[in-house]
């Protein structure tokens, strides 16, 4: 592949991951390499990331497409060049005398903390157990698993502290530096399986399914139990501009009470009459608000951001109450606890909430009449309410004018869809009729609310 199409699948796999990469930026890494050394791959990808990478969180997904896009190696690596790779192991490989010396080999290098070689090792290593007989692709779990690299962890320090008091900063420093050169050996391994299936099955392909997206432009369906505990940071300080968002809207356009001895006062100067009034600051208030959100199978991953969302408002707003439903609907303020962890609390809400009427399938209209019939005093002009959910009701009644008296009651309804806005009234989708009662913003993930937030400022 010539440089100048290497150079542009590069960007483009950017692109596709997520990263915010501009056309005169593309020009600019192009014109640095015309300064460097192209065949310093070090210095290539030093280039590269002065010039494209602009967040400290986009430098992983950076440097994967990197070593996807500029492998350090072909086929088994350069140290293999003038030597056949040995064929993969079979038997058990945590009783094969080999395995054991490897490990030994592997214990020194961690010692040593020489990257080269650990990399190098990594490569021999992948080529030895990264793929078992009649397999055809590559897998870190075999070579993880031969190793065990996790379990030199005793033996590394019985070397460093011999004849030391064990359990002291001594040991914690070198626990974590060993941990840390542990951790670099299984991302090696990892960037060579990866570079090993990109031979094999081309590596636009292989980019597309090794790199997660930013955590900003993450499908909140698709996020991982730890990418919802990023997730639940970083919605912090937006629930924080969400409440403000809407309290200032709350206050827009309204002065604070009459102050009458300001107001007198000034008139003393026009012969007594109140030519200028004077107000009294408004104090500061706190919107309710109130949350209701589909539950079903089709938007679960979703549901667990309602959650997160839910937990970070509670302490942006004097009262916060959250509904879920199904096909019926249930209030589930009493599972936001401070301290509850979101998947325990989803896990409780679906065993003990009763969000299920009939079918247990999204039937936004009953949903939407039982809360009508039991909780619309919750509603208040105080209110702001927010609705989450795709929308698609099975093709059962829509409960339009329920929907429009709760509207009717809150301060401000808004409604947001996971969905892509190209699939809204698509099949069972009332996204339309829905838009036309309450906003519906589409809500993917946190760059979308983002922009949520700021449209409604």
């Amino acid at each position: 592949m010539a440089l100048v199409d290497r150079h542009t699948g590069f960007l483009r796999a950017l692109r596709d991951a997520g990263l915010p990469v501009s056309l005169a930026e593309g020009l600019d890494a192009a014109r640095a390499l015309q300064v460097i050394d192209l065949i310093d791959r070090e210095s290539l990808r030093g280039a590269y990331a002065a010039t494209l990478v602009k967040r400290p969180a986009h430098r992983a997904t950076f440097d994967t497409l990197f070593d996807l896009w500029f492998p350090a190696a072909l086929g088994a690596g350069a140290a293999a060049a003038d030597r056949p790779e040995p064929p993969p192991l079979t038997g058990p490989a945590a009783l094969d005398p080999e395995v054991q010396a490897l490990r030994r080999q592997l214990a020194e290098i961690l010692m040593n903390g020489d990257d080269p070689d650990l990399n190098q090792f990594a490569r021999m290593a992948v080529g030895r157990f990264g793929r078992t007989p009649g397999q055809r692709s590559w897998f870190s779990s075999g070579v993880l698993r031969a190793l065990s690299p996790e379990t030199l962890m005793a033996g590394l320090l019985n070397a460093v502290l011999e004849g030391q008091e064990r359990g002291g900063l001594a040991e914690r420093v070198a626990r974590r530096r060993f941990r840390d050169r542990i951790t670099r050996f299984e991302d090696l391994v990892g960037t060579e399986v990866r570079r090993r299936i990109a031979e094999d099955t081309g590596v636009e392909r292989t980019a597309r399914l090794a790199v997660r997206p930013p955590l900003e432009r993450l499908d909140f369906n698709r996020a991982s139990r730890a990418e919802l505990t990023e997730l639940r940071r970083a919605v912090y300080p937006l629930a924080r501009r969400l409440a403000t968002r809407l309290t200032a809207k709350h206050r827009h356009g309204r002065s604070g009470r009459l102050d009458f001895r300001r107001t007198v006062r000034a008139s003393l100067s026009t012969g007594g009459v109140p030519i200028t009034t004077h107000h009294k600051p408004r104090r500061p208030h706190k919107p309710e608000l109130v949350i209701l959100c589909d539950a079903s199978d089709s938007v679960s991953a979703f549901a667990h951001f309602t959650l997160l969302l839910t937990f970070a408002l509670r302490e942006q707003f004097t009262k916060v109450r959250a509904f879920a439903f199904i096909d019926s609907t249930d209030e589930i303020t009493k599972y936001f606890e401070p301290g509850t962890d979101v998947v325990d609390a989803m896990t409780r809400l679906a065993r003990e909430a009763d969000l299920v009427w009939i079918t247990g399938r999204s039937n936004y209209g009953h949903a939407f009449t039982v809360f009508g019939e039991r909780y619309l005093d919750a509603i208040t002009p105080k209110t702001s309410l927010l609705i989450l959910g795709d929308a698609r009701s099975n093709y059962g009644d829509l409960a339009l004018p329920t929907l429009k008296t709760m509207a009717g009651r809150a301060r401000h309804a808004y409604w947001l869809n996971p969905e892509p806005r190209r699939d809204w009234d698509t099949g069972d989708s009332a996204a339309s009729a829905y838009d036309e009662v309450v906003p519906m913003f589409e809500c993917r993930n946190l760059t979308q609310l983002i922009d949520f937030i700021e449209q409604i400022a």
